[in-house]
């Protein structure tokens, strides 16, 4: 198991020496535990958050009415929250009532998953008591307690259950899968936004495949009703970066009727507007899909990079082939595919005579020519073309 940070340590050390407990928890734990550099800290104390706050020079109120504050340190924030109890859930995400008290064990047990579940000691002795370290050696994603009970109080468990098993590649234990199942509908009291951040780590993980309990369950009925089955598999065949990804995505969906359009579905998730563009027009570009250099510069003219990129990922996923392949290629030529790129400017033909509209009427009948003789964006051979045609 790889080592605490100092600074984390000697956080834990302080609030120690200050009378209370303090014990680094959480997914810093299952990762130490899997062998991986925690992405971030978490410590859990029976310090309120006004103790806390006294004893750090540095500090953030980052979620003061649940109990949490951030410790500023050299390696980073470090959250810090106070041991506490939580009771009812009204909107299926938030306690309507938060209690400071209590025990670590307590604490532990309104955590979300066995594996997230455990904490350190001061001497560095795992504690376990939910069986998290067993679960982790057996490869599964179990709710600590009763799983009807967790997904009740905080509806987004269900998906993080699922994005947790494509991360880590684990199977969702059977009573927590059925849990999923059963309380799916729960999933659309969830916000648009907490429900795309879920979705894209999945996509984005090592085994995106395991992604497809979204669909079997389903977790995302508000935005592609309950019978879509995408086979994400073929995300393996696309790079590991959100556009491909999510137009890989759409292109599963759109295949099966699942969606109407990649543009509606992606807005609905509040995707950013250069993704919803990118996918909608590669959707389209799609259709007639460029190949070779010379389609792949038209295209790229016409539609834009992020299309493009989409439009290549979208035909990866679909049938495979070089699609990625050939428009990294074109694009690692550096050839012109803009007006902007060409060797002659809007002044240097204004200079030859052209005025108003007809400079930009030159232009583009010099970029038609280019990009299927790419060598011939060189300042004298445009002039020459230009001559040709008077």
């Amino acid at each position: 198991m790889r080592e605490i940070p100092g600074s984390v340590a000697a956080l834990c050390a302080r609030l120690r020496a200050a009378g209370w407990e303090a014990y680094p928890v959480g997914g810093c734990v299952r990762d130490l535990l899997l062998g991986r550099t925690p992405g971030d800290w978490d410590v859990t104390t029976s310090a309120r958050p006004e103790e806390v706050t006294a004893l750090f020079d540095r500090t953030v109120p980052t979620g003061i009415k649940h109990g949490t504050v951030t410790v500023l340190t050299e390696d980073g924030g470090v959250e810090v929250t106070t041991f506490r109890a939580e009771s009812g859930y009204a909107d299926g995400r938030h306690p309507d009532a938060v209690t400071f008290g209590g025990d670590l064990t307590g604490d532990l047990s309104r955590r979300d998953f066995t594996i997230n579940a455990m904490a350190l000691g001061p001497d560095g002795t795992v504690i376990d008591p939910f069986g998290g370290r067993k679960d982790l050696q057996a490869r599964i994603i179990r709710c600590v307690g009763e799983p009807e009970r967790r997904f009740r109080e905080d509806a987004l468990r269900m998906l993080r259950a699922v994005r947790f098993s494509a991360q880590l590649g684990f199977a969702v234990e059977n009573a927590t899968a059925e849990a999923l199942r059963n309380n799916a509908g729960l999933s659309a009291c969830l916000s648009a936004e907490r429900v795309r951040t879920e979705l894209e780590k999945t996509l984005l993980a090592p085994w995106p495949e395991r992604g497809e309990g979204l669909f079997a369950w389903g977790l995302l009925a508000a935005f592609v009703g309950t019978d879509a089955q995408p086979d994400l598999t073929t995300l393996h065949r696309v790079p590991v970066r959100p556009l491909e990804r999510w137009a890989a995505l759409c292109a599963l969906l759109l295949d099966e009727g699942s969606i109407r359009s990649a543009g509606e579905f992606l807005k609905a998730l509040r995707l950013d507007g250069r993704t919803v563009r990118a996918c909608a027009a590669g959707a389209e570009l799609v259709k007639t899909m460029p190949r070779g250099a010379v389609g792949w510069r038209h295209a790229l003219a016409e539609h834009g990079e992020d299309a493009c990129t989409a439009a290549a990922a979208i035909g990866a996923a679909m049938v495979g082939g070089t699609y990625l392949q050939e428009l990294a290629e074109t694009l690692a030529e550096g050839s012109c595919v803009t007006v902007r790129e060409l060797a002659l400017s809007g002044a240097e033909l204004a200079a030859m005579g052209y005025r108003g509209a007809d400079i930009g009427a030159a232009q583009r009948r010099l970029l038609s020519h280019v990009l299927d003789h790419p060598k011939d964006n060189r300042p004298e051979r445009l002039r020459e073309l230009l001559k040709a045609e008077r």
